[in-house]
């Protein structure tokens, strides 16, 4: 065998591994994945599989890696494009590409980023520079950025054009594969154009979910681990590190529930019940559609950018029982179609543009479920100013610059 053609088998087997590496920390995560796993779903023994990485955390590196550099990569072609809007198409083409070949069994899927912050330094450092420059480049979609206020508003452009792009693997498989190109095509009219009427404005009532009642034991509990866990991920944050963080021994700890599985369920719950609060209590006030889902939606960032919040992650979900995790999702599929049922009666009112629903619901989960991660950059200002900046970006497009102004 020659020098090249033992290059490309040596790589042809590293590439199978890390694709079968990223399957499992799709289903797993990083911590729960096994080099006896991987071994099997390629059909090698796990010393094969030590040959090409020495540790478990080598090969979750190089899975985690492998995403950022292809997330690189079409971000470097979409930046080809003239324009910011036929920048963000290009990249959204790119993504739902590489998803349909996923469908299709043409192309493995890559690692989802949630378990990232988990990992150890120096690899930890390493892949978070890398993201950062993930971030930078999807900023740099939008165009230039003259004063503050454009870096402030691209920034969360870019953050909900990830998440939106992350999120699409949670519900696209609702859908056939011939059906992609019209979800694509739907999803990047919500991007350009938002939801908003010709005559629909920003002027959301913030909704009181509490009624003043303090909250109890219980509720601080799940708060505090909520947040922990959408620091450090499902395995990052450790039975020792929640109970430390709460002040609580572990053993106060399982006194209280039965295990980490059940309180990251428990953490869920009270955040599906948060949002579904806040859908009913916009619901109640009455008013236009438009209204009730701008009060629902700003309640809720809100909500996440506060020292009251946060809500629990959908990052979380890859560390749950299967069986555990589907129910979670169908719970927020509910809470999506309660979404799109708003958006459907305020097209119907015309406050709000005839879009796909559905597809218009997705955005508005991406867009509150990863508001968390933005809560520094909302510190740099008022809060309303930072609801209404990120609201924006789903509300009134990605495009629009009136947002600066308001």
């Amino acid at each position: 065998m020659s020098v090249a053609e033992g290059t490309k088998r040596f790589q042809a087997k590293r590439d199978a591994i890390l694709a079968a590496a990223a399957e499992a920390i799709n289903e797993q995560s990083a911590k729960g994945m096994t080099f006896a796993d991987v071994a099997r779903r390629v059909g090698l023994n796990t010393t094969s599989v030590t040959y090409y990485f020495k540790r478990k955390e080598d090969l979750a590196a190089a899975a985690f890696d492998h995403t950022i550099q292809t997330l690189l990569a079409s971000l470097d072609d979409a930046l080809e494009q003239a324009t910011p809007q036929d920048r963000v198409a290009r990249f959204l083409s790119i993504t739902m590409a590489r998803l349909s070949r996923v469908a299709s069994g043409e192309e493995k899927p890559v690692a989802v980023l949630s378990d990232l912050r988990a990992m150890d330094d120096p690899m930890k450092g390493e892949l978070l520079a890398g993201w950062r420059d993930v971030f930078r480049r999807t900023r740099s979609l939008f165009g230039p950025m003259p004063t503050r206020a454009h870096t402030d508003l691209n920034g969360a452009r870019a953050h909900v054009l990830l998440e939106n792009t992350f999120w699409l693997t949670a519900w696209i498989d609702r859908y056939e594969p011939d059906q992609y190109p019209r979800v694509e095509a739907r999803l990047m009219d919500v991007f350009a154009n938002g939801l908003a009427g010709p005559r629909a404005g920003w002027a959301p009532d913030l909704l009181d979910l509490t009624h003043g009642a303090p909250r109890s034991s219980r509720e601080n509990f799940l708060l505090a681990a909520t947040r922990l866990i959408n620091e450090l991920g499902y395995r990052g944050a450790s039975v020792q590190r929640i109970a430390s963080e709460l002040n609580v021994t572990k053993g106060s700890f399982y006194h209280h529930l039965d295990a980490k599985d059940d309180l990251v369920t428990q953490c869920y719950v009270r955040s599906f019940a948060t949002i579904t609060e806040a859908q009913r209590e916009a619901d109640a006030m009455g008013g236009s559609h438009w209204h009730r889902l701008s009060s629902a939606l700003a309640t809720l960032l809100d909500i996440q950018f506060s020292e009251a919040g946060p809500l629990l992650r959908t990052t979380a979900l890859s560390g749950l029982p299967v069986g555990v995790r589907q129910v979670m999702i169908d719970r927020s599929n509910r809470i999506a179609r309660r979404f799109a049922g708003t958006i459907s009666d305020s097209i119907a009112e015309g406050s709000c543009r005839a879009v796909d629903p559905l597809v218009a619901s997705q955005a508005l989960m991406a867009l509150q479920n990863a508001a968390f991660d933005m809560r520094k950059w909302a510190g740099t200002m008022g809060r309303e100013r930072a609801v209404a900046l990120y609201a924006s970006t789903v509300m009134f497009g990605m495009f629009d610059d009136r947002a600066i102004e308001g």
